[in-house]
């Protein structure tokens, strides 16, 4: 099989059938061969540390200029927490462009953090401090906001934001914040607008999956959705499939 993940960042599968896609700053270093040279100059701890483990099956590509694959060429698209960093109206042209490459019968699979369960969790906590009248409830209840918000009002990324004073304003000056790096987010989704966006761009049949189920064959294999003890990567996500429909 084919199968793009796009938008990888570090999250990467090294599984042969996989071809790993983006053109975060990590992967700029490393396809440039004085700047992977550098790369113990340029970065510290945990970026040198997943700079390292970057396996070979990788290409840099500014996907905002569309997927570098032919019209029906691949067997799977996958993206992990990708979309809600898109405007609304950017989103469904990428859901469009990953239909063009996907051949007929092909699969979509796609992760996202799940705004329905946020919104459950947040009503159940305003229920309980509502009916406790629990001051220690109601001090933390700020805590239930922020996985609907924070990512919305970043202005620092994250990555960045760990950094010493003089590297913080370096990677600030040249990168610049949060949302010209595209670590805010611009949407949110749950079960039924997702599935309502992949069918308006030609997908059938969507399914919610779990982590560790899917229709891909051998998923477990690709590591993509679990970290390297097997565990989910990303939880609190919503996993969406669905089927490029022939024509």
């Amino acid at each position: 099989m084919k199968i793009l993940n796009l938008g990888c960042g570090t999250k990467v599968s090294s599984h042969p059938d996989v071809i790993n896609i983006d053109w975060s700053i990590l992967l700029r270093i490393r396809s440039n061969f004085l700047l992977k040279a550098a790369a113990p100059i340029l970065l510290n701890g945990d970026r040198l540390r997943r700079f390292n483990s970057l396996p070979d099956n990788l290409m840099v590509h500014d996907l905002s200029r569309g997927i570098p694959f032919p019209v029906d060429s691949v067997d799977v698209v996958y993206h992990s927490h990708v979309l809600e960093h898109l405007d609304r109206g950017v989103a469904k042209g990428f859901i469009a462009e990953c239909a063009r490459v996907l051949r007929p019968g092909g699969i979509i699979r796609i992760a996202v953090p799940d705004y329905e369960r946020y919104c459950r969790a947040y009503l159940g906590h305003v229920e309980f401090c509502a009916a406790e009248r629990d001051h220690a409830a109601i001090a933390e209840h700020d805590t239930f906001f922020e996985p609907l918000l924070t990512m919305s009002v970043l202005r620092e990324a994250h990555g960045t934001s760990t950094q010493t004073a003089v590297r913080r304003f370096i990677e600030n000056l040249f990168l610049g914040d949060a949302r010209k790096r595209g670590e805010t987010h611009q949407w949110m989704y749950d079960r039924f607008n997702l599935s309502w966006l992949l069918q308006s761009c030609g997908f059938v049949n969507p399914a919610v999956c779990t982590f560790e189920t899917s229709s891909i064959a051998d998923w477990l294999e690709l590591g993509l959705d679990c970290d390297d003890a097997g565990d989910e990567y990303k939880p609190e996500s919503l996993y969406v499939e669905a089927v490029k429909a022939f024509t």
